[in-house]
């Protein structure tokens, strides 16, 4: 008797691969936005004069222990300039699709857009000009991660911010963890992610002092790397910058609330 679920799941990887692939041409790897960064050494006229970057939104899912295919995606969006949240939206799904490494984005990417298409179909003045993803971007195996396959299907510049490094071009969690160690990056708070091939994939940045476990930043569309680093830079106030720290933490509040009152409700 033969095995058809292995087909099936080969079958299914290889049309995710075309997706990724057909998706991945409309990438834009360099700063595609109106709005402009303000700096610490701007004065409060030139802030006031500037069209800038108001509105950033960060984005997570988190899933029920006792049943992992439930999942709450979160959708925060806070003032760049206080980091205040500003505005909060929940969608509560059950997901048919099972983690497959390698393709995160379409177990999790069509929710994230649908959070985001109904704030700008009611044209919600918080909607975000900028968004960060709990996942990588260019950073992964085939260069098109969660935050590159979200960027282009909400066509927004968005950052891809992972806790982990997953092995791309020869780059490990140990050998950036001897780069940070080696004595010439003793002061550094940021190393540059430089793959076997010479291509430059993201940036691995301790963003709190006396972290011993960076965060690691990649393009996810429409936003250089230097642009993306100074971002995260200016929304870490932990580990993890505030907009995905604050869409995890209301995520796991939210579906613990909504397992509280459909129990109630049974």
């Amino acid at each position: 008797m033969m095995d058809h679920s292995m087909d099936q799941s080969e079958h299914t990887t290889e049309n995710w691969i075309n997706v990724q692939e057909l998706l991945k041409q409309k990438l834009i790897l360099e700063d595609c936005f109106t709005w402009t960064i303000s700096s610490p050494d701007m004065s409060s006229v030139e802030i006031s004069r500037q069209n800038n970057l108001k509105f950033i939104g960060g984005v997570d899912v988190s899933f029920l222990k006792e049943d992992p295919s439930m999942a709450c995606a979160a959708l925060v969006v806070v003032d760049a300039e206080t980091l205040d949240v500003v505005h909060e939206v929940f969608d509560v799904v059950q997901l048919q699709i099972p983690y497959v490494p390698g393709f995160l984005a379409f177990r999790e990417a069509p929710i994230l857009q649908g959070l985001l298409d109904k704030m700008k179909q009611s044209a919600h003045p918080f909607y975000p000009q900028l968004l960060m993803v709990d996942g990588n971007g260019l950073l992964h195996p085939r260069g098109f991660g969660l935050a590159c396959h979200v960027g282009v299907l909400v066509d927004l510049p968005v950052i891809g911010v992972g806790k982990n490094l997953h092995h791309v071009d020869g780059l490990t969690q140990s050998s950036v963890r001897k780069l940070f160690e080696a004595k010439e990056n003793n002061d550094k708070d940021l190393i540059c992610l430089v793959g076997k091939s010479g291509r430059v994939w993201g940036a691995a940045m301790c963003s709190t002092h006396g972290s011993t476990k960076p965060i690691y930043v990649s393009i996810g569309h429409r936003i250089s790397l230097d642009s993306s680093i100074k971002i995260v830079k200016m929304c870490c106030k932990f580990r993890v910058p505030e907009p995905i720290r604050q869409a995890d933490i209301r995520s796991r509040i939210f579906i613990q609330q909504f397992k509280g009152s459909s129990s109630m409700h049974k």
